[in-house]
């Protein structure tokens, strides 16, 4: 090999070397085009699930009969426990008080041992919706 082709060689590579941006790929970017309805519904799909309207998941039923009674349970289990979210159910003739939207009946059975204590009514039940 020549002497001129090693030099060229050689400087060549340096150039390359000391300027990457020459032997870089195009940056990538992603541009999504998204309806912007969807962050909404994200929103109300989460909030039903909290409210226990979404899902084939369990709840605890803590009472059923009148409104005014009804009123009193969930004052006391929100003054008591807190800790599941708490709803008034309407189904005809009564008001149900319901707690917990649990997954799996492992959770609710968890949460019902703590609840029995101070409800001994309570029972778990697979709402229909």
């Amino acid at each position: 090999m020549k002497k001129s082709s090693l030099y060229t060689a050689f400087f060549a590579s340096i150039i390359f070397l000391f300027t990457p941006e020459i032997l870089s790929a195009q940056t990538p970017s992603v541009t999504v085009n998204a309806d912007p309805r969807i962050d909404q519904l994200l929103g109300v799909k989460k909030k039903l699930e909290k409210e226990n309207k979404l899902g084939d998941g369990f709840t605890i039923q803590l009472y059923y009969g009148s409104l005014n009674q009804a009123n009193e349970v969930l004052k006391d289990y929100s003054y008591s426990y807190g800790t599941w979210p708490a709803s008034i159910e309407y189904e005809t003739p009564n008001y149900k008080v319901w707690v917990g939207n649990f997954g799996t009946r492992l959770e609710a059975d968890r949460a019902l041992v703590e609840i029995k204590s101070k409800f001994t009514s309570a029972f778990i039940l697979k709402p229909n919706k």
